[in-house]
């Protein structure tokens, strides 16, 4: 039986009889780096002879398992095992897998400016629950100069609401364009940085209650008159659509919901 060691207990010994010794706990000692299934074809050793670095580590198991490491950082002897339990199949813990090809080299990748958010929607719309209808246009003209010189359209969409007000939004496309030139190491030229050609504009006031136009809205008004359907334009059929008219063909056509 074991002795009662809880000092506050009115029922443990005032000291250890003369003739009873403790026992002493047996030290459970680690298990060596390299102690591992003999028929595994990896070892220590042999990796930190043959790859000393933690980049040409991370190449080599690249090239024989397709595992991504993430070892620059790590304790020596830790990485060295991590690399081996990759190599040898044994199952490795998440946080030491990466998501970069080991042979990119960043100081060579020409950096990419970040993607700068979508404009808020103008606060003074009302709730896209009050939306009367929407038209898409693919044919907008480009807001970059250099990309409409090119011909080049963006997406736009125009909503009217049922309080008279109308919105527009461009929609996109993203387009990335080289800015600069260097010399890279190879002494080869490269672009210094690739820039976003960003046109999101995010949902954006042209037509207030009154039916008066904000300045952008005068020239797409004006844009949009220009694009012909039939004897009329599409700011008038699609864009600024009268809801009476609409009601009217219900009488004729009650299942047509464009």
């Amino acid at each position: 039986m074991t002795e009662n060691t809880n000092p506050w207990s009115d029922d443990a010994p005032a000291e250890i009889p003369a003739n009873k010794t403790t026992k002493k706990s047996k030290l459970v000692q680690p298990e060596p780096i390299n102690a591992r299934d003999p028929d595994y074809e990896y070892d220590i050793d042999g990796l930190m002879t043959d790859f000393p670095t933690a980049k040409e580590l991370e190449r080599f198991v690249f090239d024989e398992t397709g595992i991504v490491l993430n070892l620059k950082g790590r304790a020596n002897k830790l990485k060295y095992q991590v690399a081996m339990d990759a190599l040898n199949g044994v199952p490795i813990d998440e946080k030491f897998v990466g998501n970069e090809n080991p042979y990119l080299d960043k100081a060579d990748m020409v950096p990419v400016e970040d993607l700068k958010p979508i404009p808020a929607r103008d606060p003074s719309l009302p709730p896209k629950s009050e939306l009367q209808n929407s038209f898409v246009s693919p044919f907008i003209p480009h807001p970059d100069t250099d990309f409409r010189a090119r011909g080049k359209k963006v997406v736009g969409v125009f909503r009217k609401y049922k309080n008279n007000m109308i919105s527009y939004e461009i929609l996109g496309p993203l387009d990335q364009v080289p800015h600069g030139v260097k010399i890279d190491k190879y002494g080869r030229e490269r672009p210094e940085i690739i820039k976003w050609v960003n046109p999101r504009t995010g949902e954006q006031l042209i037509q207030r209650e009154d039916g008066t136009l904000t300045q952008i809205g005068r020239r797409l008004r004006t844009l949009m008159k220009s694009m012909r359907v039939n004897k009329s334009t599409h700011w008038d059929v699609w864009i600024d659509r009268d809801i009476g008219g609409i009601d009217n063909s219900a009488a004729s056509n009650p299942w047509d919901l464009s």
